[in-house]
């Protein structure tokens, strides 16, 4: 009976294979239940960074509500009128001879003028009434001279919100950079 086995031997080996595989069960089943859990905790974490953004976005929207009320706020923004004879350098504006905003271009932002770009140099309060705005800027013309230019304007500031575009053109012969003040309605 030399390589014979008894069915009793057969049948130990099966409840020995048996055993194996329902202790691999009991160990899979922990790791299967960890996965759920990762994968639910994984949801989780998404909603409540989804919840956090948008709580995120009403209180930058109620911080600038109240930071620059619509009744008092102004906003000044730059374009380029005429693109290819004109390269930006820098701008400096001041509101009733107060700094307000000063700006140094480097070259990806002079394209991005240059393609037809509108910046927002400045928004803040200002009470309704008289008041100056004054812009320097410095730039190269068409011709590759540095020139810095000046320009105000007056204007009366009435309730509500009031926008301002600085509009830079430099126009042929000369190329000499001009600035021109439109309002926003």
């Amino acid at each position: 009976m030399s390589g014979v086995k008894s069915p009793q031997g057969t049948s130990r080996i099966v409840q020995f294979v048996v055993g194996l595989i329902w202790l691999a069960g009991l160990m899979v089943a922990p790791a299967s239940a960890c996965f759920a859990a990762d994968t639910s905790l994984d949801a989780r974490i998404q909603q409540l960074s989804a919840s956090i953004n948008e709580h995120s976005a009403d209180v930058l929207g109620l911080q600038e509500a109240l930071q620059y009320p619509v009744n008092t706020r102004v906003t000044v923004f730059l374009s380029l009128e005429t693109r290819d004879t004109l390269s930006l350098d820098s701008i400096e504006l001041f509101l009733n001879d107060r700094p307000v905003a000063s700006h140094l271009y480097t070259p990806r932002e002079r394209d991005a003028l240059a393609a037809g770009g509108v910046q927002q140099l400045y928004m803040g309060n200002l009470a309704s009434g008289g008041q100056t705005l004054r812009a320097v800027i410095t730039a190269r013309s068409a011709d590759k001279d540095f020139v810095r230019r000046e320009s105000s304007l007056n204007f009366t500031k009435q309730a509500g919100e009031l926008g301002l575009e600085l509009k830079l053109s430099a126009r042929a012969p000369a190329f000499e950079p001009r600035i021109d003040f439109v309002q926003w309605k």
